[in-house]
This record gives C-alpha cells, structure tokens and sequence, in this order.
C-alpha cells in the first residue's frame, strides 16, 4: 500500500474528504519526524512506539578507495509495535502469494 492509497482508504471508511485526511496525515507525519528530531520518543497505546536508537561509534571501510572510515555515534528512527497490533498481526496467516486473516471461531 502507498501514501496514497492510506489516504484514499481511510476517506472511504471514515467519511472525511480526501483533502482533509492528506492535510492531517502529513501534519501526523512532520510532527513525529519533529519530535524525534528534538531527541523525544512518542508513545501511542495499542499501536506501538516511534523510539531513537542509539548506533556506536565504529570503523568502517570505503571499498572504492580501500580505507578506513570512522563513522561517529549516531541515533536512527525506530518503530516499536504494541503488544495488541503485535497480537492482530500474528492471527493473519500467510501464504504463498496471499495474506489472508485467521477467522475466530
């Protein structure tokens, strides 16, 4: 699924124009990128956590050139699932080709 077909499903299923549901995904989005940037988690219950993870200084190598290269302490974006979209997710079943959802009896 693409940002646009997000869009585009969740207009259907809740009512709101197209329009109004791009305008507040994309704020959704620049304030999670915001926030990260500013060094804070975000916690959402039930769906999961944006984190930062700490990476540690390490050597590298360049293989074009054949040297070292120092790649300093850094922290990259995270996704963290929670417990209950971890436990929706592990009810679908997959096969070769499709995913279908496990019906409960």
């Amino acid at each position: 699924m693409r940002k646009a077909d997000l869009f585009q499903a969740i207009s259907e299923k809740t009512g709101i124009p197209k329009v109004d549901v791009l305008v507040t995904m994309e704020a959704f989005f620049k304030e999670v990128k915001d926030t990260l940037k500013s060094g804070e988690n975000i916690y959402v219950r039930g769906f999961g956590s944006f984190i930062l993870k700490k990476r540690a200084a390490k050597v590298g190598r360049n293989i074009k050139k054949n040297t070292t290269v120092n790649i300093p302490e850094h922290h990259i974006p995270s996704f963290k699932p929670g417990k209950e979209f971890m436990q929706e997710v592990k009810k679908i079943k997959f096969a070769p080709g499709k995913i279908k959802k496990e019906i409960e009896d």
